[in-house]
């Protein structure tokens, strides 16, 4: 029997806003942006979704683990039109998600080296 796909609670909520504005404060879209150019991997065309909205993507994931990844892009996409980062983008399929995330890879997710 398939089991009931976890969502988040219907409606938005302030706690899912103020979770996208702490990953917005702590991640910055300039440093998103260099990372993103530094390991090769930033946006070369308009895409359904862009390279920077894939980073915050993976990192929402970690926030929302019992939630669809659907949902949790969904959550995403509304949090950062309201925070008004980025063009409108329309929630892709799971094979579009899919193929988003390959492209990204890991280098960008691994901890950066501080020399210090």
């Amino acid at each position: 029997m398939a089991g009931k796909v976890a969502a988040l609670p219907s409606g938005s909520r302030l706690s899912d806003f103020l979770s996208f504005i702490i990953l917005a404060r702590a991640f910055p879209i300039a440093r998103v942006h260099d990372a993103l150019v530094a390991t090769g991997k930033a946006s070369q065309r308009q895409r359904d979704l862009p390279a920077h909205v894939v980073v915050y993507y993976v990192l929402a994931l970690s926030l929302y683990m019992q939630s669809s990844s659907r949902e949790v892009l969904r959550c995403l996409l509304e949090g950062l039109q309201w925070l008004n980062l980025g063009a409108p983008v329309s929630i892709a399929g799971k094979s579009g998600i899919s193929q988003a995330r390959s492209r990204l890879g890991s280098a960008i997710i691994k901890p950066a080296r501080y020399a210090g």
